[in-house]
């Protein structure tokens, strides 16, 4: 586990994290409404799903999107919510109580506190849960989050694509990429680029369409505001035009 900086609660960088965005209004509509009911699985009720899906905003996952394959939501449905979810529940945010999920002490006492807030979702987020349950057969990703953060760290000063850091850290060629292992392929996407992403420290820029479309990942304002990390010695300076 690679500890986070400490950031001020007026930095904008923040701006870059949905996961941010989505608990502080998730917290403001406990707030204003009273607890989000749960069904008996204990999933989060299709009345929130809908407010959530529509105000969450969250990239590559629009509410168009979501109801263009679903007359209506579930929970499982908006994977960003379920994670969501987990998290505020895994970092004591909230708990389940009486058939609905309740804000709890932590939560009101950082809602005012951005940047501690952002560090303790991103911890749990990144280092906590386990993201295995998300994937079709639960695979647990082998590796290290000191090598996955160093890696990315160089590679995706520029931008870099998903076959790139699988070659780089899985020894899968490039051309072989499709070819290869794609529950592997799947579990590094789901363990630690889609968690990097909703921390707000990647960026996924997707170019193309279909089977032609490929995502770039590119480190936001957050990345280096954020970690330290063994690497950055060796970062070279980003032209820009």
């Amino acid at each position: 586990m690679i500890p986070f900086r400490s950031l001020i609660d007026t930095d904008p960088v923040l701006a870059n994290s949905p996961i941010l965005k989505a608990a502080l209004l998730t917290v403001e509509y406990i707030e204003e409404n009273g607890p989000i009911s749960l069904t008996p699985s204990k999933s989060l009720k299709r009345y929130f799903v809908q407010w959530a899906a529509e105000k969450f905003d969250w990239p590559h996952c629009a509410a168009a999107d979501l109801y263009a394959v679903n007359r209506v939501l579930n929970e499982h449905d908006f994977p960003p919510l379920v994670v969501l979810h987990d998290v505020m529940i895994s970092a004591k945010l909230a708990r389940h109580y009486n058939g609905a999920m309740r804000l709890t002490k932590l939560a009101l006492e950082l809602r005012a506190k951005p940047a501690v807030l952002w560090a303790l979702l991103a911890e749990h987020l990144l280092y906590v849960i386990d993201h295995s349950r998300y994937t079709r057969f639960g695979d647990p990703l082998v590796g290290s989050w000191d090598v996955f953060l160093n890696v990315i760290n160089v590679e995706a000063q520029k931008g870099v694509s998903e076959q790139r850091l699988c070659a780089v850290l899985f020894g899968i060629s490039e051309a072989d990429y499709l070819r290869h292992d794609y529950r592997l392929v799947a579990t590094f996407y789901i363990d630690v680029l889609r968690p990097l992403c909703w921390a707000g420290l990647l960026a996924e820029n997707r170019v193309g369409s279909g089977l032609a479309r490929r995502e770039i990942y590119t480190k936001t304002p957050l990345w280096p505001t954020a970690l330290a990390l063994a690497t950055d010695p060796n970062l070279k300076p980003v032209t820009r035009h």
